[in-house]
């Protein structure tokens, strides 16, 4: 008995030391899931139109990554009825469709980085399977780069995608593209296993995921001309830009002196009606290209939305069809918090020198009386200075006060209440305003001369580090100068006008119309105290930003087509919309 009992014990250590566990220390598992079969042969050809699903064995446990945003099926399968692994691992990829394949056609599965193993992590990048119906495998490729034209960072998640359409008399772009594949974060695209053929190339940014171009909602870029694939084809680069929104109303709402309406998309203009019988006496603004209309009006002197809340009906033309009036409304109660006020623009009361000051207010400014303001250097409670003061031509809502600025000086407005007016309103309290005038020498100044200049008006702005617009001139000609900056680093765009309509267009791919033509110097430039800088600018110059400060490290990537991309270095664009 105690022999037996011994040789049970001895037979459980035996065991316990054969069993397969992870090994404790050793070298860290660095490889990807290596890729062994599928359920489809090894020649990939010829396989049959009623195959319902795509088995793909691995050497190790996999996990699937993100799938809905990396997995993507050229040309596309409709009715996706399951796709393995879930949420446990396995050693193979299984994606179950119910549709019936096309005849002689190539299919290719792209999984971009959502396969990894399941106890490191470690990604299988840019895994592709392809397989055909008919008897051979296409085998053309078109690859090149796609850069957002706006930010010069990076984005924390890259969206964008790059589709082929197969021209023909109609393309339905509300269908996903033909051929479709994710951009790496690098910026780099490769669409594989292309049949020959002309095609119409389109890149965006797929903000919802859905792989389908949405109009006046994600970025686009585009080729006017087909791409005729008889050869496979590197270095075809595209820039994505702000796409034009179709004009839509959108909603209205109740805002200090009155009520706003705003539209997707910019109306070159807009017609505002009401159809509320008490409410007779109201004034319209909109300035041209803006989302947004105000409709003034005098709330208590028109008996609305005081006691109770009033439903105020308009009709409304933003440019669609015209004598065509649509209704609009909105359940209205007044709010007496809302009144006119004022404030200075210059922050933390420190005026730049030769620099007007300004003041800006909630309300549209219709005209000022300023025989009662009271302008004095602090300090001296006896001496009114001169100065003259006039709404801004370019923004009714700021006024800008001109005067013989000290620098050095501090100073003191007092602007008494209801000298400034709206069309129903005026400024309910007295404001004052105390400032300084900063001193010369903590500014620096910048000049451009431009080589090869636009023939039209442009902006030239220059941007901080908080991607923010600091300084602006809409300007003509090849030369330009800043004379008072703050000292720091920045980044330099032109935007053409080149309709001259003192807007800057986006993109319109529907109509194949391009965003006006914009540029990025290639290079930082730095504004120091008392110090003159002078930039000589050729815009056709191919150089680009480097904006490696500017961007987290970029990833390691799979060699392939990649590594021997035709890099198209031309001038860099920008889409910044000018702030008025």
């Amino acid at each position: 008995m105690k022999r037996l009992l011994l040789l049970f014990v001895f037979g459980f250590l035996l065991q316990s030391c054969a069993r397969v566990g992870s090994p404790v220390g050793g070298p860290k598992d660095s490889l990807a899931p290596k890729f062994l079969g599928s359920n489809i042969d090894t020649t990939r050809i010829n396989v049959p139109r009623d195959i319902k699903e795509l088995r793909i064995d691995f050497d190790e446990y996999v996990t699937l990554k993100d799938i809905n945003k990396n997995l993507s099926i050229s040309p596309p399968i409709k009715n996706i009825t399951r796709i393995i692994p879930s949420n446990i691992a396995n050693k193979f990829v299984l994606i179950q469709w119910k549709d019936t394949l096309q005849a002689n056609t190539t299919y290719n599965f792209n999984f971009g980085n959502a396969i990894a193993d399941n106890n490191e992590n470690n990604i299988l990048r840019y895994f592709n399977f392809a397989f055909s119906t008919g008897d051979k495998l296409d085998d053309l490729y078109i690859s090149g780069e796609v850069k957002d034209a706006l930010s010069i960072k990076k984005a924390s998640e890259n969206k964008f995608v790059i589709g082929l359409y197969p021209v023909k008399d109609t393309i339905d772009y509300k269908q996903k593209p033909y051929y479709i594949t994710k951009v790496d974060d690098d910026g780099y695209y490769e669409l594989n296993y292309l049949a020959p053929g002309k095609y119409r190339i389109i890149a965006y940014e797929d903000e919802n995921g859905n792989s389908i171009y949405d109009p006046g909602k994600e970025k686009v870029g585009f080729q006017k001309d087909s791409v005729v694939v008889e050869k496979s084809i590197s270095g075809l680069n595209l820039k994505l830009y702000p796409s034009k929104k179709t004009v839509k109303y959108l909603e209205m709402k109740e805002v200090p002196g009155g009520v706003s309406m705003a539209f997707e998309g910019r109306p070159d203009s807009v017609t505002v009606k009401s159809l509320n019988e008490k409410l007779t006496d109201y004034k319209v603004t909109h300035k041209p290209k803006s989302d947004t209309v105000r409709i003034w009006f005098d709330a208590v002197k028109s008996n609305i939305g005081q006691s109770t809340v009033e439903n105020l009906k308009f009709g409304y033309n933003a440019g669609t069809k015209k004598d065509t009036l649509y209704n609009a409304s909105l359940f209205y109660r007044y709010n007496a918090k809302n009144t006119m006020d004022v404030n200075s623009d210059n922050g933390g009361g420190m005026l730049a020198p030769k620099q007007d000051f300004k003041i800006s207010s909630n309300y549209y400014i219709n005209s000022i009386n300023t025989d009662k303001w009271i302008f004095r250097a602090e300090g001296d409670s006896l001496n009114t200075l001169p100065f003259t003061a006039k709404i801004s031509e370019t923004n009714p809502y700021q006024i800008i006060v001109h005067a013989d600025y000290i620098s050095g000086k501090k100073y003191q407005l007092t602007v008494p209440k209801e000298t400034i007016s709206s069309f129903y309103a005026k400024n309910y309290q007295s404001k004052r305003f105390d400032f300084e005038v900063d001193k010369v020498e903590n500014y620096g100044s910048l000049a451009f001369k431009l080589e090869n200049a636009p023939s039209t008006s442009y902006w030239i702005q220059l941007v901080d580090s908080s991607d923010k617009v600091a300084y602006q001139k809409y300007t003509k000609g090849s030369e330009v100068k800043f004379d008072i900056l703050k000292p720091g680093e920045y980044v330099v765009k032109i935007l053409v006008d080149n309709n001259e309509n003192k807007y800057w267009d986006e993109a319109d791919f529907v109509n194949d119309v391009f965003a006006e033509d914009s540029y990025i110097y290639y290079k930082m430039v730095v504004v120091r105290p008392l110090w003159d800088t002078n930039e000589n600018w050729d815009l056709k110059d191919t150089r680009v930003l480097d904006t490696s400060k500017l961007t987290a490290p970029k990833t390691d990537s799979t060699p392939s087509q990649k590594d021997n991309k035709n890099l198209d270095l031309q001038s860099d664009k920008s889409l910044l919309t000018p702030t008025r």
